[in-house]
């Protein structure tokens, strides 16, 4: 089975959301796993928007990329968005690519207009990402 890291900074969205969606659209041919250099805990609107879909990460925790030192991946995929966010890089084995999106968090206002664009990420992830990896795995 191939193994799939995604990296974000913080660990808590793009990452998680990345992790269980192509995790489920993928599963018996991945694995799925995602890190972040500075873990900040998993954003409850991802939890939340991952619900809607049937995905339950309410017990997911953010982790370190130091926690997979030594380990090989098939393939690691950073996924920060904006030019101003510093995008994590990953010094172990695995061929690295970067898909980037939009930061959910970063989004101000009331929780609908906040939920929206975690609905918006998600649903970019689940039709660009899964693809991706199809394509960059050879499945």
């Amino acid at each position: 089975m191939k193994k799939v890291l995604f990296i974000c900074t913080q660990n808590a969205c793009r990452s998680q959301i990345a992790e269980a969606v192509v995790g489920q659209a993928l599963e018996g041919m991945v694995q799925t796993f995602s890190a972040g250099t500075e873990p900040a805990g998993v954003h409850p609107l991802a939890v939340k928007v991952l619900e809607e879909e049937g995905m339950d990460i309410s017990q997911a925790r953010s982790k370190h990329i130091d926690e997979f030192n030594g380990q090989a991946f098939d393939l690691v995929i950073t996924l920060c968005g904006g030019a101003a966010e510093s995008c994590p890089f990953w010094p172990g084995q695995g061929k690295r690519i970067h898909v980037g999106f939009d930061d959910p968090a970063a989004v101000k206002g009331d929780e609908a207009k906040r939920l929206d664009a975690f609905r918006k990420v998600r649903d970019e992830i689940k039709e660009r990402l899964v693809n991706v990896v199809r394509e960059e795995l050879g499945l």
